[in-house]
């Protein structure tokens, strides 16, 4: 099946000749990627890459990625963190029905990762809830792939916590 994504990185001082850095990452294996170099120090590489699950395909790009330009650091795999806006478009309707949804079920609809005047959720957390409701149509890709986009976003995260700081937070949070 074809799962798309995208990586988003920040690019050390040494990836400064964008030419060459476009090339490493077509011999590594990356000629199923879009690359957007408009942002200075950013990378971001939009796949759609043949895998057996999403979890294959985001993991398999990664290592190309890596082998291609080892020093860049990952800032987020995507979609993952989206606004009402992001998922309406992704489901199909318009933001202020998924507004409604949300403010119509207060008790169920996944909290946000963030609550400001510009709200983020996890993709995966609003689809699976979706889904739940049972009548709005997902593509079944949409949701693997944000859920391995959630599993390596918050591994990556997990990671620059040192291990006792996150066990004493993980008892605290539940």
């Amino acid at each position: 099946m074809e799962y798309t994504f995208t990586l988003k990185y920040q690019l050390t001082d040494g990836d400064s000749d964008l030419d060459a850095l476009v090339e490493r990452l077509g011999e590594a294996g990356c000629n199923d990627a879009l690359v957007g170099i408009g942002q200075p120090g950013r990378l971001a590489l939009e796949f759609t890459r043949e895998a057996v699950d999403a979890c294959a395909a985001v993991r398999s790009a990664l290592t190309d990625v890596h082998h291609a330009a080892p020093s860049v650091r990952l800032i987020e795999v995507a979609p993952d963190l989206v606004g009402l806006t992001d998922v309406a478009e992704i489901v199909g309707m318009s933001r202020q029905n998924m507004r409604k949804l949300m403010l119509a079920h207060p008790d169920s609809f996944p909290a946000p990762v963030h609550e400001g005047s510009a709200s983020i959720w996890h993709l995966a957390d609003v689809l699976a809830w979706l889904r739940a409701k049972g009548n709005y149509p997902l593509a079944e890709d949409v949701l693997d792939v944000a859920r391995a986009a959630l599993e390596i976003n918050i591994a990556k995260e997990g990671c620059r916590l040192p291990h006792l700081a996150s066990k004493e937070i993980e008892g605290l949070v539940g």
